[in-house]
């Protein structure tokens, strides 16, 4: 097991853990969760060793072989096949033996090489390279390319490959969806849920540490959490958590208020001395609980578009691609009507010319061929690939504003900046020392101030955090205007998009399906294409022919979600007497309350206890016992309530 005992580290200034504990079990897929600049990363260099703490201990079982993402892709001219192998750093060094051996003549211990080469799985080393490699999205032709010739999105991507082929007892991944698209994504899931060591992994896409993660850990002011379960179930105990915190504090204030109240009112009467020196002491010795501090969420919403027009546009025989000689065409004829107040997510591999289409939606990509006509008053807000890329290092948020209201008084664009969270000497300063993810909020900004009335999202979640990627999805649901979206976070295009379209084959066609019955699809995709990679190496024949049955899974899900649809209808209407008593339960325990309050108020007063209070005494205390009475009788039916409605959910 990972044991992490009393942790202290500091970095700089900034104390990231004090005293912080947790253990992990072999097995485990944990999700490391915070907000940024907690310390995730910093502990992932910890777990790697190359980092080591201040205080405490950060212990794992010495026979365990660590893998991990590197940062650096070297442009050599290595196969990325034969780069992939290398993560096998065991084997590498057994062909190593082999090849010293041959070399001194030495039989027995070329012997003992290859028995170990093939106890290491030598042998199937080059095919299972090869699934990697396809399945995060290379083609055949691409794996016997050199590593030079890739991008920077695709060499993470080896790099990644290269860690999943390393046989390994803790696994960690570093942001792993971060080059990715939706098609790797469900591949990856499938391929880490069949993972038999440990995984810690860092992700701000929830739906895929939903998806992997069986243990959440979230820091939290220099502390280490644990949760059982994924994100989501984190989320609610940890709702809960702070509710209960929050009660419990509550409670402790009234008791310190009630003590403080008698210490007061009777410390110099010498028949009660004693017991107010008996109280003084009680709250000198009481463990003073804190309060909840809950960081507040960010959270913006798109400004109401100045205009309506529909349709948004008009594409008539559209060939999409790039011009050149000759020009290559991505996509084909399109020919498409965007109506006002769609909500359109793009699927499709990498290399099937989602971008390609976006950009020449917005106008930054001429057509090759047709007509594109707009409607009178349309407001296009663009959100590329490589947005933070168009933006002024040099230039402050507060200069980039002013290029697009050079008109406007700068106390109302720094008004406007705040809501963004650039305030102060943030809006003024250079963004070039900025995080990815404050570009990519200002980028956000930039888009909310020309209030677009089509938007055209191209992976706008590539640099956000949780936080700020709720606060767009949010943003995202109440916008009025047309929504076109590519994105690889499925927590998104579920909350925001209510249509897809399949960019596949140089053509757009609906897709019949929820993004389920695309992760359904997808992998029978990469089956047919290992199929297909097989029988093309000569392996046999495979089943990769077949088309996947899309319409038969989508049907199934279909029926199946009525049959939970009317579950629900089933379930709500028991709930709903119940529900309705609750309600008037809740009512008249306020007033109880409300009355409880007006009783202690009079019961605290001095002056209650005069001769001349007597009888108003005798009534108060009468009544105080039948609020209580009856408030106690209330409370119960209140959790019995609560008890059989949550059986109903």
């Amino acid at each position: 097991m990972i044991r992490i005992d009393q942790l202290v580290l500091q970095r700089g200034t900034k104390v990231l853990f004090d005293h912080a504990s947790v253990t992990l079990n072999p097995g485990e897929r944990v999700g490391l969760v915070g907000a940024n600049g907690s310390g995730k990363s910093t502990l992932f260099a910890l777990l790697r060793g190359e980092l080591h703490a201040d205080g405490g201990e950060v212990a794992i079982p010495p026979s365990w072989r660590v893998a991990h993402v590197a940062q650096e892709t070297p442009a050599v001219t290595r196969s990325a096949l034969d780069y992939v192998i290398d993560g096998d750093t065991q084997l590498r060094a057994i062909e190593q033996r082999i090849a010293s051996a041959q070399a001194s003549g030495d039989g027995n211990a070329e012997a003992e090489a290859h028995t170990a080469y093939a106890d290491a799985d030598g042998y199937t080393a080059a095919s299972r390279a090869e699934a990697l490699l396809l399945g995060l999205g290379f083609t055949l032709p691409q794996i016997g390319q050199p590593v030079a010739s890739f991008s920077g999105g695709w060499r993470m991507r080896l790099n990644l490959a290269q860690a999943l082929m390393c046989p390994s007892d803790l696994l960690l991944l570093d942001e792993p969806t971060n080059h990715l698209d939706l098609d790797a994504i469900v591949w990856l899931e499938d391929w880490l849920a069949r993972y038999a060591g440990t995984l810690v992994m860092i992700s701000h896409d929830r739906e895929f540490l939903d998806a992997v993660c069986n243990v959440t850990v979230h820091i939290e002011q220099q502390q280490l959490r644990r949760y059982g379960g994924n994100y989501t179930l984190f989320e609610t105990l940890r709702l809960q958590q702070m509710a209960q915190q929050q009660a419990a504090y509550a409670r402790q204030q009234k008791q310190i208020a009630h003590l403080e109240s008698f210490i007061t009112r009777f410390k110099a009467k010498a028949t009660k001395a004693r017991q107010a020196q008996s109280r003084v002491k009680a709250l000198e010795k009481m463990e003073r609980l804190a309060p909840v501090h809950a960081a507040a969420g960010f959270s913006f919403e798109f400004r109401e578009p100045d205009s309506a027009p529909n349709p948004m546009m008009v594409l008539e025989g559209v060939d999409c691609g790039y011009e050149g000689e000759p020009a290559v065409t991505i996509l084909h004829r399109l020919t498409m009507s965007i109506q006002n107040g769609q909500r359109i997510g793009l699927l499709g591999a990498n290399g099937q010319g989602k971008s390609t289409l976006v950009k020449t939606l917005a106008g930054t990509q001429p057509p090759l061929s047709g007509t594109m006509r707009h409607g009178k008053g349309l407001q296009i807000g663009y959100f590329a690939q490589h947005q933070l890329e168009t933006l002024r290092d040099h230039d402050s948020p507060l200069q980039h504003l002013a290029r697009l209201a050079p008109d406007t008084r700068e106390q109302e664009l720094r008004d406007f900046l705040g809501s963004f969270n650039f305030r102060g000497d943030m809006a003024t300063s250079p963004i070039k020392p900025f995080s990815g993810g404050e570009k990519a909020r200002l980028a956000l900004a930039l888009i909310v101030w020309q209030k677009p009335n089509l938007l055209l999202l191209d992976e706008p979640t590539n640099h956000l955090d949780l936080d700020t990627r709720e606060a767009l999805t949010m943003a995202l649901a109440q916008f009025d205007g047309t929504l076109i979206l590519v994105s690889h976070d499925r927590h998104l295009l579920r909350a925001t998009t209510d249509q897809f379209l399949l960019v596949a084959g140089g053509t757009l066609s609906p897709f019949d399906g929820d993004l389920d019955d695309y992760r359904d699809w997808l992998l029978q995709q990469a089956a047919a294409k290992r199929a297909s990679a097989t029988a093309a190496k000569g392996g046999g024949a495979g089943d990769g022919g077949q088309a996947p049955d899309v319409a038969g899974s989508a049907q199934n899900r279909r029926d199946q979600r009525r049959a939970e649809a009317d579950e629900r209808q089933r379930l709500a209407q028991l709930r709903k007497p119940l529900a309705k008593e609750l309600e008037q339960v809740e009512k008249r325990m306020a007033v109880l309350q409300q009355a409880k309050q007006q009783i202690d108020a009079f019961l605290a007063d001095e002056a209650s206890y005069s001769e001349a209070s007597k009888a108003a005494l005798l009534e108060t205390l009468k009544r105080q016992g039948e609020v209580e009475g009856e408030l106690g009788e209330l409370e119960e039916r209140w959790l019995g309530l609560q008890e059989q409605i949550e059986q109903l959910v």
